[in-house]
């Protein structure tokens, strides 16, 4: 596991290591934020071989609390997942995402826009 410069990490967060974890410089992370980087296959007689894989979280990505983030992901830089989202899917940079599963919600620009 990495773990970048002025990271913040909150209360409850569970992290499965085995795929390893590269957490960018400034990343903020929610209370009970699992990162969880093993999978195996859906078939039953699949189900006993594990997959692991690499979870990478880029510079100030904000993951909110009870969030989910599933082996194999990339959070682009500035990446925001909202709370109790599940992500399964990467993220692009400058995104905002939500849902279960987690879908693009809007960009950072156009959030941006409508704040002003």
């Amino acid at each position: 596991m990495s773990v970048g410069k002025n990271v913040f990490i909150n209360s409850g967060c569970r992290f499965q290591d085995q795929g390893g974890i590269t957490i960018g410089d400034g990343a903020f992370i929610g209370h009970n934020v699992v990162l969880a980087t093993l999978n195996h296959g859906i078939a039953p007689e699949k189900r006993s071989t594990i997959y692991p894989a690499p979870i990478v979280i880029g510079q100030k990505v904000w993951i909110g609390s009870n969030a989910t983030v599933i082996a194999g992901v990339t959070l682009g830089d500035n990446a925001i997942v909202a709370a109790g989202a599940v992500v399964t899917k990467d993220v692009a940079a400058n995104t905002i995402v939500g849902g279960v599963p987690a879908k693009t919600i809007k960009t950072l620009d156009e959030a941006t826009k409508e704040a002003i």
